[in-house]
């Protein structure tokens, strides 16, 4: 080969290895960082990611490999920030979002139930005739009346008692001790009170009369007595409910029922008395449920200081 012809040969073989070397720079060296892009608002952006999974970054917005969502761009002044969701401070603000420290502790084992107040139904009095006889008198009485121990309710004559205290003044005459003391147990058991065998005793006279009294304070609940009627031996005249402590059932929902004790102190306050706490002592649990409600009642009791 002449000079000429092996000069040209280098020469193509010069230009064949710089492209082949051109093309393995390209191919395999990496490429210079390209130039941080920009949002609409002029944010710089250093990439797009998808907040599901914020280890991989991507270079152009899009739609996420992993996700069916859209992916965020992560902007230069967020470069600190730890990766994550974000929410918009304007959506915090809507939303009424508040922070608050988690604690580990034991919540307060407290349970409020609404409840009414109703009569201590174990405060009853009830008022009855021990003889049949006539209703002479009675004082204005009404049910919801609210009466003190003492007071009367009606004046019966009963006739029967009248010849058995007759004979009881005259034994007395006699002094014969044990004669007395049986004529005095005939007039207890004819049902006569002992306050009416002590009136005869010192009146020395027959009292066919007699007043019917309250024998507690408390409230009329039911009234049977009017006047001129006539009433047999064991006639309900009245009941009277106490009212030195009251009842306050409760409606406790059932899932919660398995809480309460019996002997628990409970804190009550009342729409009557606001502002004002009192303390009251759970002595039922009633073995019933409400059908509705799926409630079970829980009786406290409360002291009624003053009859408030």
């Amino acid at each position: 080969m002449s000079p000429r012809a092996r000069l040209a040969a280098a020469a193509v073989l010069l230009l064949a290895v710089g492209l082949g070397g051109g093309l393995l720079a390209g191919r395999w060296l990496p490429a210079a960082k390209a130039p941080t892009a920009a949002s609409g608002d002029g944010r710089a952006v250093l990439y797009w990611y998808d907040p599901m999974v914020p280890d991989q970054h991507f270079d152009a917005p899009g739609k996420s490999p992993f996700m069916d969502m859209q992916l965020v761009p992560r902007y230069a002044d967020e470069a600190g920030a730890a990766p994550g969701v974000r929410i918009d401070p304007s959506r915090i603000q809507a939303l009424g979002v508040r922070f608050a420290t988690a604690r580990q502790g034991r919540l307060a084992d407290d349970l409020t139930a609404t409840a009414v107040v109703d009569f201590n139904q174990r405060d009853i009095a009830v008022v009855q005739v021990r003889a049949a006889g006539f209703v002479q008198r009675t004082y204005n009485r009404a049910p919801g009346d609210i009466i003190v121990a003492g007071a009367p309710l009606a004046d019966l004559l009963v006739p029967d008692w009248g010849g058995a205290q007759t004979e009881y003044l005259a034994v007395r005459r006699s002094g014969d001790d044990r004669l007395i003391e049986a004529a005095r147990q005939r007039l207890v058991l004819l049902g006569m009170p002992e306050s009416l065998i002590t009136s005869v005793e010192r009146s020395g006279r027959p009292r066919t009369v007699i007043t019917v009294t309250s024998p507690i304070g408390g409230v009329i609940r039911t009234l049977g007595v009017r006047s001129g009627m006539s009433v047999p031996a064991g006639a309900t005249l009245a009941e009277i409910n106490g009212l030195s402590t009251v009842w306050l059932n409760a409606a406790v929902p059932e899932a919660l029922a398995g809480r309460l004790r019996t002997g628990q102190i409970v804190d009550v306050t009342l729409a009557a008395f606001p502002g004002e706490r009192f303390t009251g002592r759970l002595t039922a649990l009633l073995p019933e449920v409400a059908g509705e409600s799926r409630t079970v009642t829980g009786r406290v009791e409360l002291a009624n200081r003053g009859g408030r």
